[in-house]
């Protein structure tokens, strides 16, 4: 099947349709029917009616955006209608939910009249808490936008023409910086003068670009003083009319800077590329053609060309997905009472900015592994980093704030977490970590200092105040590799090949002599194995933690921590955990990683460590020894070991955490189970610790949980070590090292 079909068959599988509503309260007994609706709805409804502003206490009204469309200028479809833009409409709320975290109701208005879907549109004020019109066509647009927001106390924001322009705008800032033009110097041309391009132009003008430097045509030519004279170009064009003969695209284009295309594929030739200025900007925004291809425009200069389109297989794809959620989410969540010209410009400017930041790895892979950095092919952020989120939404919020459009006023560091927290419990519990970890920072070994993973995550540690990284490894190697990947920062580095480490051969001689260690070997370790180096770095107090396993297998690399700084005075085993992260819920698995058939002191020791680290998370532990059995309904070897293990943390005066057990995964996860069939157990409410009887039960467990349960798993960290120390997956991405970094330093902190 070709693209139509399987979109066709995408949409009718059932439910048809893209979106749904599901229910954020209880619903399950009587009683929650009754507070949901009659008789116990009256109270909020009777608050509201006596303060309207309660309904952003009571009602999703704050976290809702009416996307409103008649339907007359659909993508490139044309005037289709109200009820055949209802998949694009749907589409529309897909993208709001999946990257800001906003609801949507589409609103269809077979409405033509420019009054009566103003009328319409106003009525639904007390619904939404933002507005954002959608495919409608020039020029009936501009004015419904001018009235709604002109009578409306909520935002309204017309993508169509500020979405392209707002993006576009951000590369516009960095491309000018590439080729070194001041944006006030910059000839402009526009090919196109509908809504898009009109609003596109204001916006540059905004941005810092002269209107007497924009030259614009339509299909009929350069839009000139004589043109609106005779009639020919409506009171929206005329705005841009220049005191020019008339001429066509191609007369403009010759020694312009920056094409900015909003009109049809195809109508650009290399030629008329050629003709431009010196290293010239060229966004070719026309969807699914651009008026040049990437191929023909690069092919068509020796200069530097920056070129942006549309589409995803090209470089800096001007995607209006990067703005519009954001900015609606930085506009709710101030209540803002309009998106105003100061809240776009600082979200074109925080794009701008987050281009310049290095790339993470999941961004990368998305996009297949081809590397992003910036410069002519990454002058914008793609749609799908995580960041922009984080970046543009209290961008937008500040703004708000500042300008006066704001009702609300946020801290803006607490914003941050609560942005982060929509996206995801993993990152809002590693925050909690993160923040601990900011507070202070202690000194990391990275023992695979020359890997590029670990040079970018320690610019990350450096940048933010997570930690103070150090780099094993060779330095020109790490200097060169950090160069190359575009990181102005200056790293620490611990070269064991070049500089004076005899005192570190001597400990770990002195260490390991009875271990079948020489003199010698014990130099050759130190100069040649990074994990050796490491280690003994952290053993005489030189670093305060170590991360290594990036790039060596998981036994090879707990092997030298294990045999040079060991398990802690009060532990004999060390143990491996994951944190699983759900939507609502965090558990704790152990172990996962070390541990092969640890009978019940091993357990029981593993469950301390366990509920040490969930407490670094402010989690306070409840503990679950795991089997197949629950208390003594089977009896043998394999279900008293666990048994036993809970009973010895029950009789330890210095746990001062509930556990119990064996019992079975369920039973230990449903309050239900645990409160009716199973009163009788210690713990005061589900487990989210949850400590595996074997390696082979707990290293199964946290992968099913991860891929059939849908949970994110943050680890393996490693617990019951002397001093800090994390073994890494291999594979592993910037984030995850930067992650246990955090943690390594907040295990540091517990240390003092």
């Amino acid at each position: 099947m070709g693209l139509d079909d399987d979109s066709r068959e995408y949409h009718r599988q059932d439910p048809p349709g893209k979106i749904e509503i599901a229910t954020t309260k209880p619903t399950n007994t009587q009683r929650d029917l009754s507070l949901a609706y009659s008789p116990g709805v009256a109270a909020p409804c009777l608050d509201i009616a006596e303060d309207e502003d309660a309904a952003y206490e009571y009602t999703a009204k704050g976290n809702l955006v009416g996307v409103v469309s008649n339907g007359s200028a659909v993508l490139g479809l044309g005037d289709i209608g109200a009820q055949a833009s209802k998949p694009v409409m749907e589409g529309k709320g897909v993208l709001f939910k999946r990257f800001a975290d906003i609801d949507v109701f589409d609103v269809e208005l077979d409405i033509a009249d420019v009054d009566d879907f103003v009328a319409a549109t106003k009525a639904m004020e007390p619904t939404f808490g933002g507005i954002n019109l959608e495919d409608i066509k020039a020029p009936e647009c501009f004015e419904i936008e001018r009235q709604l927001r002109e009578q409306m106390d909520i935002p309204v924001f017309h993508d169509d023409q500020h979405g392209t322009a707002i993006i576009s705008g951000a590369a516009l800032l960095n491309a000018a910086d590439i080729v070194d033009k001041d944006l006030d110097e910059l000839d402009i041309v526009f090919s196109g003068a509908g809504a898009s391009a009109l609003a596109t132009a204001r916006f540059y003008v905004s941005l810092g670009a002269k209107k007497e430097n924009i030259t614009m045509c339509d299909s009929s030519g350069i839009i000139t003083e004589s043109r609106v004279e005779d009639g020919d170009v409506n009171k929206y064009k005329a705005e841009f009319a220049k005191p020019v003969d008339e001429g066509s695209l191609s007369d403009a284009m010759e020694g312009a800077d920056v094409l900015a295309g909003l009109s049809v594929g195809g109508i650009v030739s290399q030629e008329m590329v050629r003709s431009m200025a010196d290293n010239p900007i060229i966004f070719a925004m026309a969807n699914p053609d651009p008026e040049i291809t990437y191929e023909d425009a690069k092919e068509a200069r020796d200069d530097t060309v920056i070129m942006a389109t549309g589409r995803s297989d090209y470089p800096n794809q001007v995607n209006n997905v990067l703005g519009f959620p954001f900015i609606f989410r930085g506009a709710l969540d101030v209540r803002a009472t309009e998106i105003n010209e100061a809240m776009k410009r600082a979200a074109a400017e925080a794009l701008a900015e987050l281009a310049r930041q290095d790339v993470p790895d999941a961004v990368v892979k998305a996009y297949g592994d081809h590397p992003l950095q910036f410069g002519a092919d990454y002058v914008i952020p793609k749609p799908l980093d995580p960041r922009v989120l984080f970046e543009v939404a209290p961008a937008v919020a500040q703004a708000a704030m500042t300008s006066g459009a704001a009702r609300e006023r946020l801290d803006m560091n607490a914003y941050r977490e609560r942005l982060e927290a929509r996206l995801g419990k993993s990152r809002e519990m590693m925050r909690v970590v993160l923040n601990k970890a900011k507070s202070n920072p202690k000194r990391v070994a990275l023992a695979e200092g020359e890997d590029e993973k670990m040079i970018r995550a320690a610019y990350q540690m450096q940048e933010e105040g997570i930690a103070e990284p150090i780099l094993v490894g060779e330095t020109t190697t790490i200097l060169r590799k950090a160069e190359e990947l575009g990181l102005d920062f200056d790293p620490t580095i611990a070269n064991p090949r070049d500089g004076e480490w005899d005192h570190y051969v001597d400990r770990l001689y002195e260490l390991r002599q009875r271990k079948g260690v020489t003199n010698s070997e014990a130099e050759e370790l130190v100069r040649r194995d990074s994990n050796y180096f490491a280690s003994v770095m952290v053993e005489v107090g030189d670093a305060d933690a170590m991360l290594t396993g990036l790039t060596h297998h998981y036994p090879s690399a707990l092997r030298p921590p294990l045999q040079i700084i060991g398990t802690a005075d009060d532990a004999d085993y060390a143990a491996g955990v994951y944190m699983m992260t759900f939507k609502n819920r965090v558990v704790f698995c152990a172990d996962t990683t070390v541990n092969l058939d640890p009978d019940e002191e091993v357990l029981a020791e593993i469950t301390k460590h366990t509920a040490d680290l969930a407490r670094q998370f402010n989690v306070e532990p409840r503990a679950a020894l795991l089997s197949y059995s629950n208390f003594g309904s089977v009896t043998n070897e394999g279900t008293r070991k666990p048994r036993d293990a809970a009973a010895l943390l029950q009789d330890d005066p210095d746990v001062d955490f509930p556990v119990d057990g064996e019992m079975q995964a369920d039973t230990a996860l449903v309050e239900d189970i645990l409160e009716g069939t199973y009163d009788f157990a210690e713990l005061d409410g589900p487990a989210n610790v949850l400590v595996f009887p074997n390696l082979e039960a707990g290293n199964i467990g946290y992968k099913l949980l991860q891929r059939l349960g849908g949970a994110e798993a943050i680890g393996p960290m490693l617990v019951g070590m002397d001093k800090p120390v994390h073994v890494l997956q291999r594979g592993d991405e910037v984030k995850d090292i930067v992650n246990l970094a955090a943690t390594a330093v907040v295990d540091a902190q517990e240390e003092e």
